[in-house]
């Protein structure tokens, strides 16, 4: 199994380290150098800097045909652009991305994009603590359809 993970904040770089240790081949790619001194020493994937947003620089790391594309930088048009990469121009089978905004999340999983929004996964969280009522906003919200980047999905749909 293949991985490319789009930044290695305090996610993006457990994912990784969580990922490699279960065997998945992962690369991670940040902006900054300096983000993968959250790697472990252990880490087994490849760590390059890099823009996750960028088609050419995300080719060039071998980034097509991935199983799982995830966007974790800290901004969402970030994320989405991203992820609209990994689905759209790399045909990654799974693609998610991080979305602090809930009106976003919910709005680009209408677009196909699976959405992670860590604003209702925290209030939910919260609430949940206190034994409150928890809301109906999901934290993770999946694509009503799914994307399909292969010549065959004009067929498929005819």
């Amino acid at each position: 199994m293949k991985a490319v993970i789009v930044g290695c904040g305090r996610v993006g770089a457990g994912l990784a380290e969580a990922l490699d240790r279960a065997g998945w081949q992962v690369l991670i790619l940040d902006l900054s150098s300096s983000a993968f001194d959250r790697l472990p020493a252990t880490f087994g994937g490849t760590a390059l800097r890099g823009d996750g947003t960028d088609e050419d620089t995300l080719r060039r790391a071998g980034a097509q045909g991935v199983d799982l594309f995830l966007a974790l930088t800290e901004g969402d048009n970030r994320n989405i652009m991203a992820a609209q990469l990994g689905v759209e121009a790399l045909g990654a089978a799974k693609t998610m991305a991080k979305i602090n905004d809930p009106v976003r999340a919910e709005a680009y999983a209408h677009l196909g994009i699976a959405t992670l929004c860590r604003t209702n996964l925290m209030t939910t969280a919260v609430l949940g603590f206190l034994g409150q009522a928890l809301p109906d906003q999901p934290g993770i919200y999946v694509p009503e359809r799914s994307h399909t980047h292969a010549a065959g999905t004009a067929a498929a749909e005819a």
